[in-house]
């Protein structure tokens, strides 16, 4: 029986029924569609529309469903349903009888599907701040098994200045942890309860929504029934803030792309996480991060897809909001596999520290510091910037380091500059001089790990 059939004498075409129907997709949200009809029951059963003993029938009918959903893998294959939810609805009449169509009493499809993708957001929220988390716990592993790498760090795409390959990790450790409270933020919003709105105006029964909120571990109501079965911000605020996951994987991705390089060689990928070509032999591919860096693009799209369908939408509940959950499912199947896959490539990467440091130690990187000793020598900082600018291009037409110029070449810039600028000028020099809170010196990146690992044990 259809839930909308009454008024309609007329059979649907087919392919407008294949067209209209969910069930393909929305099967996903059973468990959630479950448990909040068994606390619908139990609201129903507070207001007198259920006798004690026909609630617990409906809730051993919804028990049982569940359990197959759960238990058999081909349970839905082959139904011919509109939706999970009518699905729901015809197992429970074939398990009681018509005392199952007792049960939609006082709600729609509406409010019922709000409700149920918003159980079902939350519960993939907390399974996707786990998954963060390990990402996170991967790369301080990583950088704690190489605190002494130095690498060039890039502006521009151009060697700018030495640091800490455990500072680099951490910068991505930082996102992430960013990215967990965008997460948490949402899953606060996601956490209000739609149910007992019906279709716009709210229940014809004096449903208790505080009961119903706290039966289903919601924080509380929708306060407005036209807004509750019509809004899908939670859907939009998710994906967006999973696109920003998405951006920050796909950077790392872009980096370790690059580092892996003959021409960089910073780093080698395992044969785990790496493919080889169809031609050529000698070919080690990174098809782990480019899969990463490409899915990227497609929660990017699901996000501007969801702003789409919902910006001419008059209020309340129209069917063009169907397209809410694909979206939203493929957004957490791609962030989901995406994060592990990512883990996993940080624990298949050698690290080739030499290779590293060589890098570090040429391109004059170390110029800044070279300003910095004659600022503190009393020279003005914009000053000391062009001198150094003027010393570095003597430098290149010598073919020399700035470590490798004379005193006398040094003293024909000015008087001010010593021997002791060897000092400063020293890569491990330039490293311990950024010592403020937040930079790449030893000291500070060993505190930032320990707290990094702190933070992750309480998680």
């Amino acid at each position: 029986m259809k839930l909308w059939g009454g008024r309609f004498s007329g059979e649907t075409d087919e392919e407008f029924a294949r067209f209209n129907s969910s069930f393909a997709f929305d099967r996903r949200l059973i468990q959630a569609d479950i448990q909040a009809s068994r606390a619908h029951a139990e609201a129903l059963a507070a207001v007198g529309v259920l006798k004690p003993h026909e609630l617990e029938r409906i809730d051993e009918a919804l028990i049982a469903i569940s359990r197959r959903a759960r238990t058999e893998p081909d349970y839905m294959d082959g139904q011919s349903a509109e939706d999970v939810h009518s699905f729901v609805e015809a197992e429970m009449v074939a398990f009681i009888g018509d005392l199952g169509y007792k049960l939609h009493t006082g709600r729609s499809r509406n409010d019922q599907v709000a409700t149920d993708l918003r159980i079902f957001l939350r519960d993939e929220i907390d399974s996707l701040l786990k998954a963060v988390k390990i990402l996170q716990l991967s790369l301080v592993s990583l950088a704690d098994a190489n605190q002494s790498c130095v690498i060039p760090g890039y502006t521009h795409m151009q060697r700018a200045q030495p640091i800490l390959f455990p500072h680099y990790l951490l910068a991505y450790y930082e996102m992430l942890r960013r990215d967990c409270g965008r997460l948490i933020d949402a899953r606060g919003r996601v956490n209000r309860l739609p149910l007992g709105s019906g279709a716009l105006a709210g229940s014809g029964f004096a449903l208790d929504r505080a009961m119903l909120a706290e039966r289903l571990g919601f924080d509380g109501v929708c306060e407005n029934s036209v807004d509750a079965v019509s809004d899908r911000d939670f859907v939009i605020e998710f994906i967006g803030a999973a696109s920003i996951v998405m951006v920050h994987l796909s950077r790392l991705a872009e980096d370790f792309i690059m580092y892996s390089t003959a021409e960089f060689a910073f780093i080698e990928l395992s044969d785990a996480v790496s493919t080889g070509s169809s031609l050529m032999p000698q070919k080690k591919n990174p098809d782990s991060l480019e899969l990463i860096r490409g899915k990227a693009g497609r929660v990017f799209g699901h996000h501007a897809a969801m702003l789409a369908v919902m910006k001419g939408l008059p209020l309340a509940y129209n069917k063009d909001m169907q397209e809410d959950k694909e979206a939203l499912f493929d957004t957490i199947d791609t962030v989901t596999i995406s994060l592990r896959v990512l883990a996993t490539v940080l624990g298949n990467v050698k690290v080739n520290a030499a290779r590293a440091r060589e890098a570090a130690a040429v391109g004059y990187l170390n110029a800044t510091d070279l300003a910095d000793y004659l600022v503190r020598r009393g020279l003005e900082f914009r000053h000391a910037h062009d001198l150094v600018g003027r010393v570095v291009t003597y430098a290149i037409g010598k073919e020399k380091k700035l470590e490798e110029l004379s005193p006398d070449e040094y003293r024909s810039f000015s008087e001010l500059i010593s021997e002791d600028v060897y000092d400063s000028l020293a890569l491990e020099s330039s490293l311990s001089a950024k010592s403020a809170d937040g930079g790449t010196s030893p000291d500070r990146v060993r505190e930032a790990l320990i707290r990094a690992k702190l933070e992750l044990a309480m998680a």
